[in-house]
């Protein structure tokens, strides 16, 4: 599992116009991709880390600094660009293992205290984003 983590001052997310998730202030947007070996521990890890990593100001963490957290799905985190010039999707988990993975990501943020808004998995998605730093920073498990 991947997920891409950026600080920002405000963020949302569309879907066909209308706002389905957004914060205000300081917090991270987490894009979220999971592979097809990918299993709750890691949905679990992953949760923990966002919840944990002190990438905000001060050096606290979303938990710590009371901070929300925007989780966007986000399956191209594994396109592979190796060969020729259109990206592979193949290690990218299909939607039925992906999204429950997601939402255990989410259910885990929620359940150490983090305020989580979340776009619409599968849809066709606008993120819009502050990002303050810029910091970027990219979690593994």
């Amino acid at each position: 599992m991947r997920a891409v983590l950026q600080r920002a001052r405000g963020a949302r997310v569309e879907v066909a116009g209308q706002i389905v998730g957004q914060f205000d202030g300081e917090g991270v947007v987490a894009l979220v991709g999971v592979a097809r070996e990918d299993t709750v521990a890691d949905a679990q890890t992953v949760a923990r880390k966002i919840a944990e990593l002190r990438i905000l100001t001060e050096e606290r963490s979303p938990v710590e600094a009371g901070a929300p957290v925007l989780v966007i799905s986000q399956f191209t985190l594994y396109g592979s660009t190796k060969k020729g010039r259109r990206p592979s999707w193949s290690a990218a988990a299909p939607g039925e293992v992906a999204e429950p993975l997601v939402q255990t990501v989410v259910e885990k943020l929620r359940q150490r205290g983090v305020a989580v808004e979340t776009g619409i998995f599968g849809a066709q998605m606008e993120v819009s984003l502050t990002n303050s730093g810029p910091f970027t920073v990219l979690v593994e498990t």
